[in-house]
């Protein structure tokens, strides 16, 4: 791994890897202990309309996907909450419209999307600098809210109704995890793309699970087994001349089922 660090790209890569598994360890903890999973894949899917709304507009399509994620996020809980929409209903409205603004923008916009690709299926050996200070950003914001509010976080995670009961405003902190969800989906597309997001954001936190209960433990297992699938998958990609997303995804769920088939023996035998 050492002799490809001597390309700027590949350093950019790396440090994009180590940036995202921070955000996808701490979130993806959230989301496996919630079981939330679908929410976050129509978060990220609906988030491609951000897209090509950045594309149309002339602008890093990262500055679109922020406010678009979030907005998407938003529009989920509080459809699926306070309007009593079934949570399905609202995901797949919210993905399909996603979906289909990006494609009407990138159609609108002038000339071609050559990177398009990238943003389904993510390149990480071409982010730039831009992106890794955005990323890095993101991060900060990330770690600090949720150190802010961990106990409440914790709360909602665990019992809802008893947290309800007890004075803590579950609907704020509920569609404050959901935009949390939407900012790490951010971070997350560069790496993996949109199409794969939610496998990063479920499988190492899973993973986790089976080697602890306790959430703070879980964040920081997930988040260095993250870091290990996105160095993994990327220096795979490099030697084999492979789609980088598909290397780390493709790593993440062989460790996946090696734990769960080692799991099932064990206990079994």
């Amino acid at each position: 791994m050492a002799d490809i660090l001597r390309y700027e790209f590949m350093q950019n890569a790396v440090a994009a890897a180590l940036l995202a598994s921070l955000a996808c360890g701490i979130i993806g903890t959230y989301v496996v202990v919630r079981k939330i999973g679908f929410i976050s894949g129509g978060i990220a899917h609906a988030a491609f309309g951000g897209i090509g709304i950045g594309y149309y507009l002339g602008v890093n399509p990262l500055l679109g996907l922020i406010p678009f994620s979030l907005f998407s996020a938003l529009g989920i809980g509080l459809l699926s909450k306070k309007a009593k929409v079934a949570e399905d209903t609202a995901i797949g409205s919210f993905w399909a419209a996603g979906m289909a603004v990006g494609v009407l923008f990138i159609g609108l916009a002038p000339g071609y999307a050559p990177d398009l690709f990238s943003y389904l299926f993510g390149n990480i050996l071409t982010v730039p600098r831009f992106d890794l200070l955005m990323i890095a950003g993101l991060d900060l914001f990330i770690v600090l809210t949720v150190a802010l509010c961990y106990k409440e976080f914790l709360a909602i995670s665990f019992d809802e109704e008893y947290a309800e009961a007890s004075g803590v405003p579950t609907m704020l902190f509920y569609l404050l995890q959901l935009g949390l969800i939407a900012l790490t989906v951010v971070v997350l597309v560069r790496v993996v793309g949109i199409v794969m997001v939610i496998a990063l954001l479920t499988i190492p936190p899973a993973i986790a699970r089976n080697f602890s209960k306790n959430l703070f433990v879980m964040m920081v297992l997930s988040s260095f087994l993250c870091a290990v699938f996105t160095l993994m998958g990327l220096w795979l990609s490099y030697v084999f001349d492979t789609a980088s997303g598909a290397m780390i995804i493709l790593a993440a769920t062989t460790a996946f089922v090696t734990v769960a088939a080692a799991k099932h023996f064990f206990s079994s035998g």
